[in-house]
């Protein structure tokens, strides 16, 4: 275990590694914790000043990561990469938004997660493959576009999109609202519905989109926090790619989403929450273990006030923190350390089985980093309040948790009505009726109502079924 974080060859000046697990963590991993952290000091930290001010893409912070190989943290090292587990991703996206820029973070949250889609089918894809060992070298920088202008963070309901066989390749078109990095990633990968869509909202596909097939809107990104990861408008406008481009089968999006978009999101993005609370509570206690009151003679840190704030602080965050890392853990032990040879078998999907765990982590690490951002500014007053401290960008980067989709409503509502209704009550495309309600109402309605009802009913079944071609008859002679 580490003895002594430093900060710039110094003593770090936040809590030290006692507060951090670092049980969970091989010596391997620790020693990149700790380059890491040297890392954001001398580069990280002061990109995310101006990222913040001036709404700058953190690519040079990008570049700084790949020195560290960590743009392919996941490949398997046969492919050039670290091939580290999910233990490692959580602390490495915890340790960018602690101590180095939360934008960053952020970012680097899509990256992996847009890096695990294709690691999911890259097996028999040379040119998913080609990509996956050229992104530290290279610094090709991804991202995930998964949301839709008109379902909102509903992101598995891709109504504005579709994709097309035309000759030997797959035309795409896709409008998104939210895509972290847009304009400024490398690659894509974008889910739509699937080519011969015909209605069903859960049969979808994932493409693989370059950068300069996209169109983006990045002057119009100015938002309260986060606001180097440019998360704004993407549209792929029917670009025409080669059949290879598709990740994985026709029809795979739902398993993709299941077993790869959401559990890498919902896990990096808890470590990002749960970095920028960490990162909040070292800069208070920067300030309150060294501002005096001359008539008291008193540090801030003295009063038991404070005290009290930092002791549930830490408590909260180190909760997520175990929370986080604990699910983390189950995907190690699930996969054997990230393997992703066990994706050559098309049904192995082991991470899918405890989603509803991982949208709890997310849930938890949201709410909690704004309640700390809160504190940890009310502990330090005035002085807070004021930019060159820097607790005001992280209290403002902690707001984007909550309302980042899955929102916290939707995650609340999702494991609520799984542990009382079961999973068929998500219905995540719209597909089952709610028959209390249906019943429910109908009894408010007359006799006339009713009947006038009943015909509209039949009338849109009538049409509905002369709509549909009907089989060729096929002779038996």
């Amino acid at each position: 275990m580490n003895a002594t974080k430093t900060w710039q060859g110094e003593a770090f000046w936040g809590l030290g590694y006692d507060f951090d697990p670092q049980w969970l963590l091989t010596p391997k991993q620790q020693k990149l914790q700790a380059d890491l952290i040297e890392l954001c000091a001398s580069v990280l930290r002061p990109h995310a000043i101006d990222s913040d001010r001036n709404l700058v893409y953190p690519r040079r912070n990008f570049e700084a990561l790949a020195s560290l190989n960590l743009l392919g943290l996941f490949v398997p090292e046969a492919w050039g990469g670290l091939g580290e587990n999910h233990v490692c991703a959580a602390m490495v996206v915890e340790t960018i938004a602690r101590y180095g820029c939360p934008s960053t973070a952020m970012c680097y949250t899509m990256h992996l997660g847009a890096t695990a889609a294709a690691l999911f089918r890259a097996h028999e894809n040379p040119e998913l493959q080609s990509l996956l060992q050229r992104l530290d070298s290279e610094v090709l920088i991804g991202s995930l576009s998964y949301s839709d202008p008109e379902t909102g963070s509903h992101f598995w309901y891709p109504v504005s999109s579709k994709a097309e066989q035309v000759g030997d390749g797959w035309n795409v078109s896709k409008k998104a609202s939210w895509t972290t990095s847009a304009g400024f990633a490398d690659w894509y990968i974008v889910q739509t519905t699937s080519p011969e869509f015909d209605g069903n909202y859960s049969d979808l596909s994932c493409f693989l989109i370059y950068g300069d097939e996209v169109k983006a809107e990045p002057h119009k990104w100015d938002a309260l926090g986060l606001r180097g990861n440019q998360s704004g408008t993407l549209h792929v406008d029917g670009v025409t790619v080669p059949l290879e481009r598709m990740v994985g089968m026709k029809g795979d999006g739902v398993a993709s989403n299941d077993e790869i978009v959401d559990p890498f999101f919902l896990l990096c993005s808890s470590a990002c929450w749960n970095g920028i609370a960490m990162g909040a509570i070292d800069l208070a206690k920067q300030h309150v273990t060294r501002k005096k009151h001359i008539d008291v003679g008193m540090r801030v840190a003295d009063y038991p006030t404070i005290q009290d704030y930092f002791g549930e602080a830490i408590i909260d965050t180190n909760t997520c923190r175990s929370f986080t890392f604990s699910m983390g853990k189950l995907m190690d032990d699930l996969t054997n350390h990230c393997d992703w040879s066990i994706h050559a078998d098309l049904s192995a999907l082991p991470r899918s089985a405890y989603l509803h765990w991982y949208w709890q982590i997310k849930f938890a690490a949201a709410k909690n980093v704004a309640h700390v951002g809160d504190k940890m500014l009310h502990a330090c007053g005035g002085s807070g309040f004021k930019k060159d401290m820097e607790i005001e960008r992280y209290l403002r980067d902690g707001k984007a948790g909550w309302v980042m989709g899955p929102t916290n409503e939707v995650l609340r509502q999702f494991v609520g009505k799984l542990a009382l209704l079961g999973i068929e009550s998500l219905d995540y495309w719209n597909q089952t009726v709610n028959e209390r309600v249906l019943h429910n109402e109908l009894k408010k309605l007359d006799s006339e109502a009713k009947r006038q009802l009943a015909v509209q009913l039949l009338q849109e079944a009538e049409a509905e079924m002369q709509s549909v071609p009907k089989p060729l008859a096929v002779s038996t002679v």
